[in-house]
């Protein structure tokens, strides 16, 4: 059991080992290409001054090799920055960047080549081997600006159209929030009005005839109440009494 345990221990040790050492190594490899990626960005950066400083400074056959390397660098790092920048969103331009990596070959050739001239002494050669230096410049970065905007073309061309559907289903969307206000809204029920109740019968009234009158008829009541008979007067103590009438 003993011996199971120190087995179990050793064989976790030997993979935390492994395990140690592969980190360290994915650590060390990113950060040396961070390096060497800084470094050729540096380096690029240094040639590039260099070149627009020689374009200025050193006028002839000189200032002009300057001049095209400068135009085949930025031609060429431009599209390469924008189709690598784009390939992840659309697939299809993997193809192009196949044509760009063949068209990078003869790039690389022309540039070498311009840079060896560079130290050339012989300038009446140089003079002499501008022209075709000068057609093949136009045609690699005439290719690779081709290439540049038709993926830029095609980025936005692709932009547009989801724009124009997202905008034809916000439109879909708003016309049906919307829909409540063109129809009819429903009446309310209206309730049967009920029937009156029956009134009860009614009594003739209960008037006074007199005879005379014609049956039926019904004779008016008085406009003013019967007289009650005369209440006597009150008497007062000061009052003298009546005398009875004396008879003859």
């Amino acid at each position: 059991m003993g011996e199971a345990v120190i087995a179990i221990v050793a064989l976790m040790f030997v993979l935390f080992l492994a395990l140690g050492a592969y980190v360290t190594v994915k650590v060390v490899g990113a950060a040396k290409r961070g390096v060497d990626r800084t470094v050729a960005q540096a380096r690029r950066s240094v040639e590039d001054t260099t070149l627009k400083a020689r374009t200025f400074v050193q006028p002839g056959a000189t200032g002009e090799l300057a001049q095209l390397r400068l135009k085949l660098r930025t031609s060429m790092r431009s599209t390469q920055d924008a189709l690598h920048a784009r390939v992840a969103e659309d697939a299809s331009l993997k193809e192009s960047l196949d044509l760009f990596g063949r068209l990078s070959v003869h790039g690389h050739e022309l540039d070498d080549d311009l840079k060896r001239l560079e130290t050339e002494p012989d300038k009446a050669h140089l003079a002499e081997l501008l022209p075709d230096l000068r057609k093949r410049t136009e045609q690699i970065t005439a290719s690779a600006d081709s290439l540049r905007r038709a993926a830029r073309d095609r980025a936005h061309r692709i932009a547009d159209d989801d724009l124009e559907s997202l905008s034809a289903q916000i439109d879909i969307e708003a016309g049906a929030l919307r829909h409540w206000t063109t129809e009819p809204s429903p009446e309310p029920a209206q309730t049967p009005h009920s029937w009156p109740e029956a009134s009860a019968p009614e009594r003739p009234a209960a008037h006074q005839t007199w005879p005379g009158t014609p049956q039926g008829g019904q004779a008016e009541a008085p406009d003013r109440p019967a007289l009650s008979p005369t209440d006597p007067r009150p008497s007062y103590p000061w009052q003298k009494k009546a005398r009875p009438e004396s008879t003859t």
